[in-house]
């Protein structure tokens, strides 16, 4: 067996996340308490409660964070490691975090500004993103080009063979789907974001990042992680412009597992709130294990899983 592990992105938040396992296990609180303490406010609040905060950008990806870290510190307590790993968008920099290519403190510490630079580039109502399903890759990326005489509209996330989002501003993307709809395509789903992700639109938050980014020193990753923007392995020089890049670039997710699958891996795990990634990974590729940690009954299953 060859196993990856994949981490939640930005979305896959809810009331509640974490509790079970943080009420379980103490590794879990340590790693709570040392979110609280560097970032100022209750982690736990804010990820267990009801409450507006949780959706907002900047608050919402150390939130993640926290909680996909915490499961990954108890699964290596279990003595279950990857082989590879990879992260949708956010989970990208759980998945350095896991390959020692920097700590977890910076990691939170630049995901906060990250969620705060990205809200402020693309205030709510900036532009709109639209899952696209069932049609070619190369119908949309031409219709994209041809929308974007008009308004600026490109492919935001390559998710699954199915799935395909496309993001921009709000009159390219309309006349994006208009076009859509003329070749016969069906089904589409206006999203509820707080912006056009993964898009041009998003590149004054990119260049805000970028400062941050040259403060860090990041190693060579001691696993290999496969990147959301060129779906190959990160290599220690390129990883703050993979970053940056990231933050304004389509993300190539179904090439990413893909590129993993190649690579020999035939079991994931996502790790993280959500199955999000779980179901994506289904449908590119239906012979691959698939299985989750988000709470103590998917812990369990999964440990018995990878132990048999």
């Amino acid at each position: 067996m060859s196993l990856a592990f994949v981490y939640s992105g930005q979305g896959a938040q809810y009331a509640g996340m974490g509790r079970e396992l943080y009420d379980a296990h103490s590794i879990v609180r340590s790693v709570f308490d040392e979110a609280t303490a560097l970032l100022g406010y209750d982690m736990k609040e804010l990820c267990f409660h009801e409450n507006e905060t949780l959706h907002l950008t900047e608050y919402t990806q150390p939130a993640i964070l926290t909680v996909s870290y915490a499961i990954d510190r108890l699964l290596e307590q279990e003595g279950i490691q990857p082989a590879v790993v990879a992260g949708l968008s956010l989970g990208e920099y759980t998945a350095l975090v896991k390959a020692n290519a920097f700590s977890f403190t910076e990691a939170l510490k630049l995901v906060s500004k990250r969620g705060k630079y990205m809200s402020e580039a693309a205030p709510p109502g900036t532009g709109k993103m639209v899952a696209v399903m069932n049609a070619e890759r190369s119908i949309i990326e031409e219709v994209c080009e041809e929308a974007s005489k008009v308004a600026y509209v490109a492919p935001a996330n390559y998710n699954m063979p199915t799935q395909i989002v496309i993001g921009g501003e709000a009159e390219g993307v309309d006349r994006a789907v208009q076009l859509l709809e003329e070749k016969g395509v069906r089904r589409m789903i206006p999203l509820q974001v707080s912006g056009p992700f993964h898009t041009a639109l998003l590149h004054p938050a990119a260049m805000r990042l970028k400062v941050d980014l040259s403060t860090i020193h990041f190693e060579e990753p001691n696993i290999p992680v496969i990147g959301n923007t060129e779906a190959k392995v990160m290599i220690q020089s390129e990883i703050p412009h993979l970053l940056e890049r990231q933050v304004e670039s389509a993300v190539k997710w179904e090439d990413s597992v893909r590129f993993m699958i190649e690579m020999g891996v035939d079991t994931f795990v996502e790790v993280g709130p959500g199955k999000t990634l779980s179901k994506f990974i289904k449908k590119i590729d239906k012979t691959v294990t698939v299985l989750n940690v988000e709470d103590q009954q998917s812990l369990e299953k999964t440990i018995e899983s990878l132990k048999r």
